[in-house]
């Protein structure tokens, strides 16, 4: 294992809030490792801070009115104190509008233009006329060739979620000043990915060791054959091509800048220099970025996997004075309540609406217990008020309460003395002496999930020896057997706690205080440093509070209206004959009917199939009461995929007509008909 470790996480876009699929991909995870090796005395940095450029703060300064600097600023600094607040443990947040990391990238730029890295091409792109700039894909707005939306973007509809190129678009219009683009020619710097491929994949090769989601997504880049990749875009935000070198190639730099894609993930080398700077010896960035030694760790999400993969490696491999990944242990995708996660709908759990409401170290563990390490995985209210109060509350908080409180009521508070040891006890003790290596391993090598698991399973074996050791019994029929329970229940504690602190580092800091046993501890010296007999001990407090339903109820239900909002603004999408083909429209009579409690909208509804009975959610409760729908025969959707709503599974959708806000349900009038007949 390396001593000297550099610890990244991908920059967040500081165009937002931090929300759970944040923190699940790229922070958490981080977090525990860096705690972890901190703790083994390892020499670990973790840099991070927000990615200031690109066309989506533009968009957002734009429709604010504001200054994309302004936008910047807000939100990198409620971010940086929202990740505080959760228990990031940077050693350093920076920023990419900062001079240095503008100084950083240039030079980087400048280099690889000296050694000829770069391909220049001209082609012609969408020009306003008005605002005298280039347009980038989402400043171009038109009407969509595939649902006929009139305010469609360049890149993408937002009504039927087609990809689209500004080409595609139906007279398109600037999203600046409303003027009609013109084709324009313009030049740009690119990286020829392609002379690259072979020495990433003989460097690829040598690390198998990676999780195979990550291989996975390179090698399938790999086999459609890398191409070039633009470096420089024009837009009036982000960093400037240096004049310098535009002028050796011939090219007016006026309004060129650096692609967010190759100026961000120099941000970390920059944010390292700014941290050299603050400890007071500029010099010591090269240490971490330029001697082989160091083992290079970036934690991302997978939609950065082929930037930190292949072409930031590239751009290092073309520079040749850093040091390259040494891992890239990329998780996948976090869904909220069986849906995806959606910023642009709202449809999130923001970290700061969540700090206002619970503690850190709860989210801290129920997200690490469902990590997307190797498939996408899904958050859930009710899964989290479990955790919490059948875990965190009933299993480590109360084995921790129950001892302490035994300590102060029946030995004055210290540490009793340890006598002679039965198998049960020396069975604790060995489970104790094994958990750090193995805990250790299991963090090292980025599995997380067993490594909270393990570590609950401890605390739940602990919890068992107090229940068999009856201590209650034996402080007075053997006080010595007692006496030796309490001790060794007291240095689970304290292994605990310590075993803890990357996952749960406030509760971890709580019980050292509670144990009066200081703040500073090391990995592999957990079990050595036993309470000493006599040891005065502070008075327990209750660690883990339970989660009450209506709390819960409360935090459904936004997510719900939320759902419910979207599923209002469905959108629509001309498809071919052979796509039509595929909905299978059946014949249902509708069986049961019920409200579904706190939803205002949605009914519940057994229905019959013919070969089967199937439950549907309707959003009909507006208009329609339950017992109104008992025996009609409506038609549905029968091949849809489930969805949850409310919490409740739906296998079909009822097909309905709407005009002048009133709803009518398609209903079949033939009652020879029957159930299960498809609709052709």
């Amino acid at each position: 294992m390396k001593k000297r470790i550099l610890v990244t996480s991908a920059l967040p876009y500081a165009n937002g809030p931090i929300h759970l699929g944040h923190l699940a991909g790229a922070y958490l995870p981080a977090d525990i490792f860096v705690r972890f090796h901190r703790l083994k005395g390892s020499d670990v940095i973790y840099i991070c801070g927000s990615d200031e450029h690109g066309v989506p703060i533009m968009l957002r300064a734009r429709a604010e009115g504001v200054s994309p600097q302004d936008v910047v600023d807000r939100y990198h600094e409620l971010n940086k104190k929202s990740f505080a607040r959760f228990g990031m443990s940077f050693d350093y947040y920076g920023r990419t509008s900062s001079p240095v990391h503008h100084q950083t990238s240039q030079d980087f730029f400048r280099v690889l233009a000296e050694k000829e890295v770069f391909v220049l091409k001209s082609e012609k792109q969408l020009y306003d006329p008005e605002a005298k700039m280039f347009l980038a894909d989402r400043f171009v707005i038109g009407t969509c060739p595939s649902c006929g939306f009139e305010n469609a973007y360049g890149d993408q509809c937002e009504k039927c979620g087609k990809s689209l190129s500004p080409a595609e678009l139906i007279n398109p219009r600037s999203a600046i000043t409303n003027a009609k683009p013109e084709l324009k020619e313009t030049t740009h710097w690119y990286l020829p990915l392609a002379r690259f491929q072979k020495t990433l994949e003989e460097w690829i090769a040598k690390h198998d060791d990676w999780k195979a989601n990550v291989l996975g997504q390179i090698k399938s880049w790999f086999t459609e054959g890398l191409s070039d990749r633009a470096v420089t875009r024009d837009l009036p935000w982000g960093v400037p091509v240096p004049q310098d070198v535009a002028k050796k190639y011939g090219v007016d730099a006026t309004g060129k800048v650096l692609y967010v894609w190759f100026d961000a993930p120099i941000g970390y080398i920059s944010a390292t220099k700014e941290w050299a700077v603050q400890k007071g010896n500029p010099e010591l960035w090269k240490t971490y970025w330029q001697d082989e030694k160091t083992r290079l760790v970036h934690f991302i999400g997978k939609d950065n996997i082929v930037f930190h993969c292949l072409i930031f490696p590239a751009m290092l491999m073309a520079h040749g004075d850093f040091v390259l990944p040494d891992n890239v242990p990329a998780n996948e995708f976090l869904n909220l309540e069986g849906n995806k996660l959606s910023t642009s709908r709202n449809y999130a759990v923001w970290l700061e609406d969540y700090l206002q409401k619970f503690e850190p170290d709860s989210l801290r563990y129920v997200l690490a217990s469902i990590l997307p390490e190797n498939r996408d995985a899904d958050f859930s209210w009710k899964d989290f008020q479990a955790r919490h109060n059948n875990e965190l509350a009933d299993i480590f908080g109360n084995f921790v309460n129950r001892t302490l409180s035994f300590a102060h009521r029946y030995f004055e508070g210290k540490v009793p003395p340890l006598h002679q040891l039965d198998d049960l006890d020396k069975e604790l003790l060995s489970r104790l002496e094994e958990a750090p290596e193995r805990l250790g391993e299991l963090i090292d090598s980025f599995q997380f999930k067993a490594y909270v698991r393990e570590f609950m399973d401890l605390a739940r074996f602990a919890n068992k020896y107090f229940n068999d050791k009856e201590p209650w019994s034996t402080r007075k029929t053997d006080k010595a057997a007692c006496a030796t329970t309490i001790n060794l229940c007291l240095q689970t504690v304290s292994v605990l706690s310590v075993l803890s602190e990357p996952l749960l580092p406030f509760t971890a800091r709580k019980i050292w205080k509670i144990l009066n046993m200081g703040q500073e501890h090391q990995w592999d010296e957990i079990n050595k440093n036993r309470l000493p007999e006599g040891h005065l001990l502070n008075k327990p407090e209750i660690l883990f509070k339970k989660i009450e339903d209506e709390v819960i109820e409360a935090e459904i239900k936004k997510l719900q209206a939320a759902l419910e909002n979207n599923a209002q603004m469905v959108p629509e999408e001309k498809i071919d004959y052979q796509t039509f083909q595929k909905v299978k429209l059946r014949v249902a009579k509708i069986l049961e009917a019920e409200a579904i409690p706190k939803s205002k909208k949605l009914l519940k509804l057994q229905v019959d199939l013919g070969d089967e009975k199937r439950q549907i959610v309707a959003g009909i409760a507006e208009h329609y009461r339950p017992e109104a729908l008992i025996g009609k025969k409506v038609i549905v959707v029968a091949n849809l995929q489930p969805a949850k709503l409310f919490g409740v599974e739906s296998n079909g959708m009822l097909l309905a007509a709407s005009a002048d806000g009133k709803l009518s349900l398609i209903t079949v009038m033939d009652d020879d008909l029957p159930a299960g007949s498809t609709v052709s």
